[in-house]
């Protein structure tokens, strides 16, 4: 099939194809490259020690510090949900099986901001365990707990997506052999059905990772942006920015430009990967 799509596309035009390939990188290098590489020259423009400076002042370092905890918090929880959900959606049928898959991308379909505000109804002051909350001392908005929440719940559907088609293209045969040589199910689990898919795992622990970094929009509703905090990297940043501290504002930047970078380079090796894990399954079927 690739080939004859790749034949199909040589019947083109030579100035077809030079067109829509100028287009395409032309696009890549506005939308994409151009404001990274701006990004990286205003953090450097008032010089390297200015620079060192910002990224390592108290309040980028304490709102990086958040931001690693929301993620060590995060990501390990829908790890264990992602593995467990695409366990049963690919390996077992069951009543409900069509209406947790829809459930799984609500986060995908709903705005992060609207995310953040059903987090202030149900915890907030006047939300729905407000005065319950108020009344033994537990602050959820506006404070870590909060942000940890929302997170949760904009990224969860990351690992699963990314295990759910990897493990059905494994199909059940080599769980079913090791069961009938007397295995069990957590030996099958851990040894056959996690080690099969796990290039797809580590990829939507990555994807998970970057936008549990990443998030703005949900954090930015239940953290009331207080400086030293609850401020995490992204609400850091537009703190500098809006005070016209810009040197520091795109220094901070940088931080997630560079996990980004990173996060990018690994991504391609792990859809290299799973692309290389998938068609092995497909040969051995």
């Amino acid at each position: 099939m690739a080939t004859r799509e790749y034949t199909l596309a040589q019947r083109e035009p030579n100035w077809v194809r030079r067109i829509l390939i100028g287009l395409a990188i032309t696009w890549i290098f506005v939308v994409v490259v151009l404001p990274l590489a701006l990004v990286f020259e205003q953090a450097f423009e008032q010089g390297g020690k200015t620079y060192l400076q910002s990224v390592f002042s108290s309040d980028t370092l304490g709102a990086f510090k958040r931001t690693a905890i929301i993620a060590a918090v995060v990501v390990p929880l829908n790890t264990i949900f992602g593995l467990t959900a695409a366990w049963s959606i690919a390996k077992f049928d069951f009543p409900g099986k069509n209406l947790l898959l829809t459930l799984i991308d609500i986060p995908f379909s709903v705005s992060p901001v609207i995310s953040g505000l059903v987090f202030v109804l149900i915890f907030g002051a006047q939300g729905l365990f407000g005065n319950w909350l108020f009344n033994h001392d537990i602050q959820v908005i506006f404070a870590l707990p909060g942000i940890a929440l929302a997170t949760l719940f904009v990224t969860f559907p990351f690992v699963a997506r990314e295990l759910i088609p990897a493990m059905q293209a494994q199909g059940t045969e080599e769980e079913q052999a090791a069961l009938s040589l007397g295995a069990t199910g957590w030996q099958t689990f851990s040894k056959i059905t996690v080690p099969n898919a796990r290039w797809a795992l580590l990829y939507g622990i990555l994807l998970c990772t970057a936008r549990a970094i990443g998030e703005f929009g949900a954090v930015s509703v239940v953290s009331g942006h207080i400086r030293g905090q609850t401020d995490t990297l992204p609400l850091h940043v537009e703190i500098l920015y809006n005070e016209y501290n810009f040197a520091a504002a795109f220094s901070a930047a940088t931080i997630l430009a560079g996990f980004g970078l990173v996060s990018l380079v690994a991504k391609r090796y792990m859809e290299y990967k799973l692309r290389n894990s998938l068609a092995h399954t497909g040969a051995k079927a």
